[in-house]
This record gives structure tokens, sequence and C-alpha cells, in this order.
């Protein structure tokens, strides 16, 4: 079927208050939810809704507690979200971080003690549009073997970058995974009954593999081997050393209705681009080399939302089951 954005996320707000929620944390959680069904993002819309839901009412999740920032330093900006949803306690934070990188020029934000935030793409998008340049990166629960190895130590640990375009606009931004495929195509193709492409991820011994079940029980790939490995180990200790949050061998699995908080951490850094006075220049000069050719593009630049978008039936029948519950 085709549903309004609205009525998505209206319907997807109404879920969360009914399991707990405070009226203004569901508001946040929900438009993240509306962004990532009208970019197609499906992994991180309404994929996520029953499980936050579940969460809630089993307490893994709080969806009513007040999210604190704190600027210890002038550079440095922490928002403790007291294992509440990441959206909340970015949305307290914003505000401070942005002054703060007006008046510092580059600014550590620290999400701590969160709820998986799902796409970090939403809220680095936030920062570009707000006219700054913005590396951010979490952590998750453990899905990664070091290369030629088959003992998980790092989650998919995403990271995305966006740049502002000058003009309120976002002129690129990337967000991605450092392993080959997120970890929720994976468990999307198990539930499909689907195979996956030989080079996503390896089984228990280490192994190859095409079977999804046998991925889940082995380890994701790294994308580009030891190169995505750095990266990943890189996203760790930024995501959970920066913020004090749990490394990834202490995350049980992010879906789970039952056990103890995420506690994961997200870590951004902000930078003012008019340091140097000519980043503008140059990022129109470097938009200009990639258009020469027929095709390319920066990351980011075609990126639309859709609406309405389809969902499926039997998608949409949850939702409306979890929006009704008592």
């Amino acid at each position: 079927m085709k549903l309004s954005l609205n009525e998505l996320e209206a319907t997807s707000k109404t879920a969360l208050v009914q399991h707990g929620a405070a009226e203004w944390v569901a508001t946040e959680v929900a438009a993240a939810i509306r962004e990532a069904e009208g970019l197609g993002n499906k992994i991180c819309g309404l994929y996520y809704l029953e499980s936050y839901c579940q969460q809630l009412r089993t307490g893994r999740v709080k969806g009513d507690v007040e999210p604190q920032v704190t600027r210890p330093k002038s550079g440095t900006v922490m928002v403790d979200a007291k294992f509440g949803f990441a959206q909340a306690a970015f949305a307290r934070a914003l505000p401070e971080a942005l002054k703060a990188v007006q008046e510092a020029g580059v600014v550590s934000l620290a999400v701590c003690h969160a709820h998986t935030c799902t796409s970090l793409g939403y809220f680095t998008s936030q920062i570009a549009r707000a006219g700054y340049v913005v590396l951010g990166m979490t952590n998750a629960s453990p899905v990664v073997a070091p290369p030629g190895g088959k003992h998980r130590v790092i989650g998919t640990n995403p990271i995305s970058f966006a740049v502002p375009d000058g003009q309120g606009g976002v002129a690129m931004l990337f967000d991605q995974s450092t392993t080959t495929v997120a970890l929720g195509k994976i468990t999307m193709a198990k539930a499909a009954g689907e195979a996956i492409p030989e080079g996503w991820a390896v089984d228990a011994d280490g192994r190859p593999t095409t079977d999804p079940e046998a991925a889940l029980k082995g380890s994701l790939v790294s994308m580009g081997g030891y190169k995505g490995w750095g990266f990943g180990l890189m996203a760790e200790l930024l995501a959970a050393g920066m913020t004090g949050s749990v490394a990834a061998v202490d995350i049980g699995p992010l879906k789970a209705p039952e056990g103890p908080p995420h506690d994961i951490g997200d870590y951004y850094l902000i930078m003012d681009p008019s340091a140097s006075g000519v980043f503008f220049d140059r990022l129109t000069q470097i938009k200009t080399a990639v258009s020469r050719d027929e095709g390319a593009r920066m990351p980011g630049q075609d990126r639309r939302v859709a609406d309405p978008v389809e969902i499926e039936d039997h998608v949409w029948d949850a939702v409306l089951k979890l929006a009704d519950a008592t």
C-alpha cells in the first residue's frame, strides 16, 4: 500500500507513546523513522519500531528520561542520554553544540549512554544544514571479527560525513557501515529465505558463506579488508572512549526485547567551514570536477524523499497493532 509520510510518522509516534515514551521523545524518534522510510532506508525505519516498543515495555530503553547536556570545555559538548533514545538526546544537545562551534570553531559532541541511533546520516545532515562540516560515528553489538580471525570484536560501526552547501542545504553526505553491508540486510535475507552474495560474511569457522543463517552465527566482513577494519576500530574507540559508553563486546543484540540497555555512544566532530575563508570555493571546484563525467556525483547528491511511500501490508498491519496497544 501507499502511505503518506505524515500518516506514517503520526502512527509511529502513537505506537511509541502507547508503549511508554514521553510525547516529546516519541516525536523525535518518529521523525527519524519518517525520514528513513522517505529515503527508502527500510533498515532504519519501521523495521525497528517493534523492537523500540518492546524495549520500552521491558525497560531496555528509557522513554521518559530527560537527557543532561553539559559543556565541560569550550570545545566539548556532552549529553547523557540516560539509556534513552539517541534521537531525543541529540535534539537536546544540538543547540548547545551549534553555539559552541560558533565560539570555538571545532567542537566535539558526545552522545553518551544511548539506545541505537540507527541512521547516522539523520543526525549529520542536520548539522550540515545548520552550516557546519561534521564527521560522525557510532558502535554496535559485535558482529565483526578481525580479518583472518573469527572472534567478534566490533560492530558494523557506521561512519557518516556531511558537508553544507552554504545555502542551508547539504552538498555531500555519506553514511555507511564499515562492513561490506549492514547487518540488517543479512537479517532481512534470512527472513525472506534468500541467499546473500559471497563477500558479505564468513561463517563461525571463518569461511566465506552465502547462507544468511551461517553468516549471523559467524562474522560480517569489513569493507576493503584491513582498511575497513581500521575505520571500524577508529569508530569503536571514539564512540566508546570519547563518550564513556560501553565497547561493542559489552553490547547485546540490538533488537532483543530484553536485556541491559544498549549504552551506545555516538561521537561527532563538528567544524566551522569559514575558518579558512575558501572552503566553499574549494567545494565548488571539486563538485565541478566531479560533474565532468556523466553519471558521476557527489555522495548523497541524489537523495530524494518520496511521499507517499510503499509499505508492505503486513508491515503496516503490525504498526497499527502497536499503535492500538493498551
